[in-house]
Order: structure tokens, then sequence, then C-alpha cells
């Protein structure tokens, strides 16, 4: 016997019984239970495989960038025994190394198992009939055709096809994303189509028993219950590289391909055409491409993820994988949640109507009249010492409301003690009580849907005056209904009558008509204030909000267009929405193509988001999914970046989450993408110096050997490398945000960190280091520079010059990169305490090597006149000079715009 192919709500309860051959008054015989015990296994999920510390640690170096930087320095060190050196560069690089791996795992060690958070929120025992009588026993010992009763506070144990109700109610939302308890009817069939949210007759593991009890048959247990279901999706999702990610092993794969194919140009081109040994040749070639390698950059970039980490949390966005940083920049779509995220995930009374007038919420009122007494008196609501409400959510609202409105309902309650009482029942959907007033006589009061209620009442409270209720004041009651109804409220009526004495029976029909109409409260799950500022913000940025929810359509579009997902003032919205029985007839293909014309999505499952989220990344599109629900964990795994609720979110979605936020805000999200975007902008401009710069060397050394000069001992590359390029870079990371960085359209994955105008720049940058230290160099050399060395004291003392000019180069120009087309001059060119910090110690360490006489010896440099250092200082500054004018003439030449984002 298989349950796989068992679709219980769609059969009776009876055949359901039948099917999995059981006994709803006996239950199953421990001998069965065994037998499926055997055949089923235990009622648990799969474990993962989890990764030790040490398999982590060694994922880090299989990054293409990481293997390139491990030869460098096993390069490094050879250069470095051959000149007699050491291996200092050597072991600067296996620290880089080494760092980013240490971050890396530090990052990942903190994510939480998001299977085993699934597997914490099953029940740990059950109450289930067996051999006749009902007992607890553990909930993973449960098998198909068990009988398992259920009552207000249990969890429910795993897949159950209902087979008895009374006025059961299930919290589904962690499930369907649903933001109230749905009433559960046994005896319903349901169609075949139906998603999990429209299955009233079933109750899935894991959910929340609200109210009332039940009785349902077990059909499905561990991997095969909905819940199991959605562990199997976590466990097939792939996680997707991040665009920072695939930006860095392409560049990494790029630069490593050039820099080989010009250190083997350059040692042809001096062995073969200028007459160098070839040794010599070997050194600087190898010098070369170890210098043309931006070591620095997996470090740097890892350093300013990291403070980028730093910040977010400060603002209540917690990071647990630093990728995710950068990857909210380059965000183009948000499907988020509605339930907790946009709204507040608390019911919420918004609009009353009594006195034949609709009023807001906030309006006042008298809080001892009959209309506040019908909503608050039969309700099972509980008031902590603390006035803290909980039970049902609708009634928890109601209670609310009165509460809001300073009403002492403990007092009131005292007065008028409840002495008796008709529970809710979804058959007549009324809940009524009785309330015992001080003149004797008993006050009833009543509150449930409006249509019951109205055919009930034979009259109307107005102005505390009962009057008859008319067919026309019917009309008016039903059409101001309607109209909340169309608003997306939930609508509830009250009611009340005054008796003498309580009938010998209390029945509906003995105390549930004659009724006195007191008016309706329509109540919502409110959308965030912050979150409609929030949308319009993102909106700004080039980014799309799309919803998507358990909900209904009609309260889905209606929370959107209060929240200007969709626009207010569109009369065909409806054509925006999408449901999930729509989603089922469509193909993966077909929504791909479609998906952008879709801003809502309702009653949708697990797998309706996945394929969302799939449609969109389908269209190159970089997707940010919010959620707080069990079924949000495969979309949060399959999106670019999973941002769960830190507040009302389950274990399962934040263990599944790149991003928590500890506010549950949708604001936050907004805010953690403009960090994000400052992030990107300030490893491009890392990216732009280090690459600059290593331009510069190769195009100077290259050239120096086209013209038979040795310009460069490998010494000196290697120094000017370690000395200028990790602090400045490092520095530049901590660059404050431009002031219009919001007002860019998110980057496309086609974009890269060379993008948007930093590639030319990169490039005419490299070729004015190269050739102001190569014109520094000819002058010292061989041109008319004042001086009474010769022969090799004058080449070494070119060679110090060229050596401090380029490092000092590199250093001015980290100034020019704090943005790509902006004067350096338009804002305050010295805000970045850190990069000042950088120049002044990397300068001192690059000049030292020259005015301290013992290392300057080991460095083979020579001392400088006053009149040379001039030389060298005017050159360095004049980069900064040089690239000012460069910026302005792309401005005014309209060369920019083709940049303009």
């Amino acid at each position: 016997m298989s349950t796989k192919d068992i679709i219980a709500y769609a059969k009776s309860g009876q055949e359901i019984i039948s099917k999995l051959n059981t006994n709803i008054q006996t239950g199953l015989t421990q001998v069965e239970v065994k037998s499926r015990l055997e055949q089923y296994g235990e009622n648990t999920l799969k474990e993962e495989e989890t990764r030790s510390l040490l398999q982590k640690f060694i994922d880090q170096f299989k990054d293409f960038m990481i293997i390139v930087l491990l030869v460098a320095s096993i390069v490094s060190a050879f250069v470095g025994y051959m000149e007699g050196e050491g291996p200092t560069d050597s072991i600067i690089i296996l620290i880089v190394v080494l760092l980013n791996a240490i971050l890396g795992v530090f990052q990942e060690a903190k994510a939480e198992d998001a299977i085993n958070a699934l597997r914490d929120m099953s029940s740990p025992e059950a109450n289930v009939l067996r051999d006749g009588s009902f007992s607890k026993i553990k909930s993973t010992e449960l098998v198909p055709g068990d009988i398992v009763s259920l009552e207000a506070g249990d969890i429910v144990p795993a897949d159950l096809r209902l087979v008895e109700t009374n006025s059961l109610k299930v919290e589904e939302a962690a499930l369907t994303g649903e933001s109230v308890p749905v009433e559960k009817h046994a005896e319903q069939i349901i169609e075949k189509e139906a998603g999990i949210g429209d299955r009233s007759n079933m109750a899935y593991s894991s959910t929340n028993i609200t109210y009332g009890r039940g009785l349902g048959v077990v059909t499905q247990t561990g991997m095969d219950t909905e819940v199991g279901h959605i562990a199997a999706m976590l466990s097939s999702t792939e996680k997707q590289l991040t665009p920072l990610q695939k930006d860095q092993e392409k560049l990494g794969k790029t630069l490593t391909y050039l820099i080989i194919a010009i250190a083997i140009l350059t040692f042809i081109v001096g062995v073969f055409f200028k007459g160098f040994s070839p040794i010599q040749m070997l050194l600087v070639s190898i010098s070369l491409a170890v210098a043309a390698i931006p070591e620095g950059l997996p470090a740097i970039s890892t350093i300013i993820l990291s403070l980028g980490t730093q910040t977010m949390a400060e603002r209540n966005a917690l990071v647990r994988t630093l990728p995710a940083v950068e990857t909210l920049g380059s965000t183009k779509v948000i499907c988020s949640d509605k339930t907790g995220t946009l709204t507040l995930n608390q019911m919420t009374v918004e609009k009353v109507y009594y006195n034949g007038k609709l009023y807001d919420a906030k309006d006042p009122i008298d809080v001892t009249g009959e209309f506040i007494r019908s909503f608050a008196f039969p309700n099972d609501t509980k008031i902590d010492a603390q006035g803290n409400v909980s039970g049902d959510p609708t009634e928890t609202a109601l209670v609310q409301y009165a509460l809001d409105h300073e009403m002492d309902l403990t007092d009131q309650l005292n007065q008028f003690p409840r002495v008796e009482e008709i529970p809710f029942d979804s058959s007549r959907k009324l809940m009524s009580t009785i309330h015992k007033a001080s003149d004797g006589r008993f006050i009833v009061f009543v509150k449930g849907a409006p249509d019951q209620l109205i055919q009930r009442s034979k009259h109307i409270l107005k102005d505390q005056k009962v009057l008859e209720m008319t067919s026309t004041t019917k009309e008016e009651i039903l059409e101001e209904n309607a109209k909340l109804g169309r608003q997306a409220l939930r609508v509830l009526a009250g009611a009340f009558k005054i008796i003498d004495e309580i009938p010998t029976e209390v029945t509906t029909e003995t105390l549930e008509n004659n009724l006195v109409f007191t008016g309706l409260v329509g109540m919502i799950d409110p959308e965030r204030t912050e979150a409609k500022a929030s949308i319009e913000k993102a909106r700004l940025a080039g980014i799309r909000t799309v919803m998507i929810t358990g909900d209904h359509a009609m309260t889905a579009q209606a929370i959107a267009e209060r929240l200007t997902i969709l626009d207010p003032n569109d009369s065909e919205n409806e054509r925006h929405v999408m449901t999930g029985d729509q989603l089922d007839e469509i193909s993966d293909d077909q929504l791909a193509k479609e998906v952008e014309n879709y801003a809502v999505y309702a009653r949708v499952s697990p797998e309706h988001k996945v394929r969302i989220i799939r449609a969109w990344q389908a269209n190159d599109a970089v997707v940010s999914m919010t959620g707080d629900g069990v079924n949000d964990a495969p979309s949060l795994k399959q999106a670019d970046i999973g941002v769960g609720m830190g507040i009302t979110g389950t274990e399962v979605s934040k263990g599944a989450s790149d991003m928590v936020l500890a506010d549950d805000n949708f604001q936050t999200i907004v805010v953690a993408v403009e960090e994000g975007r400052k992030v990107f902008a300030n490893i491009q401009k890392a990216v732009q110096f280090l690459l600059s710069a290593n331009l510069g060397e190769v195009i100077t050394l290259f050239t120096a050997t086209l013209f038979g000069w040795v310009i460069l001992e490998p010494i000196h590359i290697l120094w000017i490398n370690l000395v200028t390029d990790v602090f400045p870079a490092i520095a530049l990371g901590m660059e404050k945000a431009e002031s219009d960085v919001m007002s860019h359209r998110p980057r496309t994955k086609k974009d890269s960190f060379l993008s948007f105008g930093v590639a030319p720049s990169i490039l005419y940058q490299g070729i004015l280091e190269a050739l102001i230290t190569l014109f520094v160099y000819w002058y010292a050399a061989e041109g008319p520079m004042h001086t009474h060395l010769v022969g090799d004291e004058r080449h070494v003392l070119a060679e110090t010059m060229a050596f401090i000019t380029l490092g000092l180069i590199q250093l001015f120009h980290a100034y020019n990169v704090k943005s790509v087309f902006t004067s350096l001059f338009s804002r305050n060119p010295f805000d970045n305490k850190w990069l000042n910090l950088a120049f002044l110690v990397s300068g001192a360490m690059l000049l030292g090597v020259v005015l301290i006489p013992g290392i300057s010896q080991f460095f083979d440099v020579h001392a400088l006149t006053g009149g040379q250092w001039g030389i060298v200082i005017a050159a360095a500054v004049s980069i900064v000079v040089v690239v000012e004018i460069v910026k302005l003439i792309m401005r005014a030449s309209g060369f920019t715009d083709k940049y303009n984002r």
C-alpha cells in the first residue's frame, strides 16, 4: 500500500479510512503499527549532510582567483630566493589568502541548518488512538492510518485527513502565508486542483490548532508530508552564485590569461630582441606577473564586505553570507511576502459602522455602549497583567480596539459577568454570551457574520434608541458590508438583546433571534506605515516590488493598491494579479515571458514561489525574496538573496536566508540595498585603483624592455606592489556613499566591476602612470637633467627616481578613483580619514627605503637631492592634474553620457 498517490482532500473521510485500512473506533493495532513503521519509516525529516569546518575551510580555496594567488605565492618565493631577498612577498600573499578563507568560514559557520529547523518544528507528542484507546506517543512513531485527536494548542504531528471537526481552526501562516487561522470542515470534499490554503478538510504537519477540536487520520508522514516536500525542495535547490562571485571569477580568469601572455611576451622581447640574459628576463617577467596580479583584491573585497555587514547590522539587517551584502546592491526585483513584511501580521480594526454612519477606528466612541460591548463581550481573548492580548487574531483585534479606546474591559465584565455562552460554530458563524445585569435581568451579546446577524435581527440601535429594522435599513447595511468587503476588510456584525431569564436550553434557536443590530466592524492586517515610502524609494532606484502571498486575491490586491505596488487609480488592476490556479495553467517558458506583467501573486504554494523567482531570473534579473514561513524557505534559497524575518520568521526561513531582518521591516531591505550599492561602488573603486596601478607597472616594464632599459629591479616592483596596493584599496572601501547612489538603475548581470566607465578609466590612467614614470626615468638616465653622475651610478639614480615616482603616483592616484567621472574637488577631497592615513603610512614605507641608509643599500637605491625630490613629487602630483583635465573633457564632450545610469 502506498500513500503517495492518495489525494486525501478530494475524497470523503470514510473513503480515506477504508483506503488506509484503519478503524475510526479502535485505531491501528500494535502489530499493524510495527509493520507500517517498517514500510514507511519514522515520521521524521531526512537529515542533510553537514560539512565540517575543515571541509568549509578547504572549499574557500576552490575559487579561481585564490588558486592564482597560491601560484603567485610560490613564484614570489622563487624570485625572492633568486634575488636573495627572502620570501616576504610570498608570505604576505599567503596571509591575504588565509585571512580571506578564515573570514569566509566564519560567516558560513554562522548559518543555521534549515532542515534541522524544520525538524524542530514538529510536535514532540501526539494523542493517538491505538488498540481501542487514546494515549500520548512520540510523533516520530506515527504511521499512515493512525487516528489522531486534535485540540487548541496542539501542533499537528503529520498530514491528516480530518474526519471530525468541532469549530476547528488551524493557523497555517508558516505553511501557506495566510494571515488568519483557517476554519476546517471534515465533511467537505475539495477539488483536486485546490491549493494548500483551500484544503479545508486537511490539517498539515507543523501547523497550529488555535481553536476547537478535531479528529483526523494520518495520510502522510515524514518526507511525504507537505513540510517534507518543502524539505526536499530545500535540499534540491542549488544556491546561485552571487554577481560578486561571478565577477571575481571572470575577472580573475581574464587577468590571469592576460598576465601570462604579457610575461611571456616580455621574456621573448628581452632575451631574443634586446639581448638580456634569460635568467635576468625570467626574474623580470615573473616579477611583472606577480606585480600585475591584484593579490589584495579577494582580501580587500572580503574586508569591504565585512565592514558592510557591520553597517547593516547597525541598521537591523543581519547578513549571514558576505557576498549577500553586495548582491543587495544589484537587486532589480524584490519579491516580498505580504504578511509580516509589508503588513503588521496583526489583525486590526480599521472601520466601524454604527448609527447609520461609517467611522475610522481612531474616531472616539462610547465605550459603555452596546455597540462596542457586542464585539468585546462575546470574545475569548485573554488579557495579561501587562495589558497584552492573546487568542484568535480576529477576536484579539476586537478587544485591542476596545482597549485602544480606554475601555476597562475587565471592570465591565465584572459588572456584567458571563454566565452562559454558545461557542462559535462554523455552520452558523456566530458566537453568543449571556451576561447578568445589575437589575437581575440578562444581556445577550452576539457577534458573527453580517448576513447571519441581519437575518436574526428585528431591531437596530441608532443613537441609543432601539428602532425597527426595515427592509431599507437592511439594504443599507448590506451595501455598507459590501463596500467594506471590496476594500478587502474582514467584516463582523454585532447585536444584543435583553432577556428576563435564561432559557432552559441555551441553543441558537432559543437565544439567537429577535436581536438588536448594533453595527459592523471592518478588520484587516494593515500595511506597515513605512513600507509605502520604502516601495516608492525602491521604485525610484529602479527596483520592482512584487507581492507574493497565500492570502486571497482580493485581499492581496487591496493591500498592493494601498502600498502603491499597484496603481491605486487603475480600475483594471485585476490583470496584474495572478493566482496559484492560474500559475498552474501556464508553462515556465510562458511565465518567463509574461512575468513582468504581474505585480501580485495570491493563493500560491511553495512551488509557485520558486517558479516566479526563476521566471525573473530567466530575464537576467537579480531577485531578492523575503519571507517568514516554512513555505517561503525553498524560494528564499532559490533567490539571488533570500531575506528572512528575525521576529516572526520561523527558524526554517532564517536558515534558508542570506540576510535576516531584525525588525521584520520592508524599509530595512531598502536601507540594505543602499548599503549594498555603496559596497559595490567601493569594491569597484578598489578594482579601478588596483588594476590601473598594475597596468601602469606592466606598461612601464614592457615599454622599458622594448627600449632596452632596466627601469626597475624585481625588488622594486614587489615593494611597490606591497606598500601601495593594500592600504589605499582598503581605505577606498570605506568611502561614503555618493549622493546619487539610489537614483541609479540596478546593475544587470551583464554589468561587472569594469562597467560604468571603469574599464576606459583603468586604461587611460594606467597609460598615464606609465608615461609619467618612463619620462622621469628617461629624464634622469638620458635626458638633460643636470647631474655629475655617469654610467652605473646615473642608472641607479634613474632607477631610484622611477621607483619612487611610480610608487607616489599610485598613492596620489588613489584620490582620483573616489569617483569615475566626477571631479575630486566637487566635494572635500580629504573627507576619507582612512585614505589620508593610508597615504601617509604607505608613503612613509615607500620613502623610507631611500631615506634610511641601511635599508637603501638593501634596495640598491641612490639618495636624491632637493631638486631631484622636486621632480619626483611634481611628476607624482601631475597624475591628479592630468586626470582632472581628462575627466573635465569627458564631461564636456558628452563621453560620460553613455555611462549614465
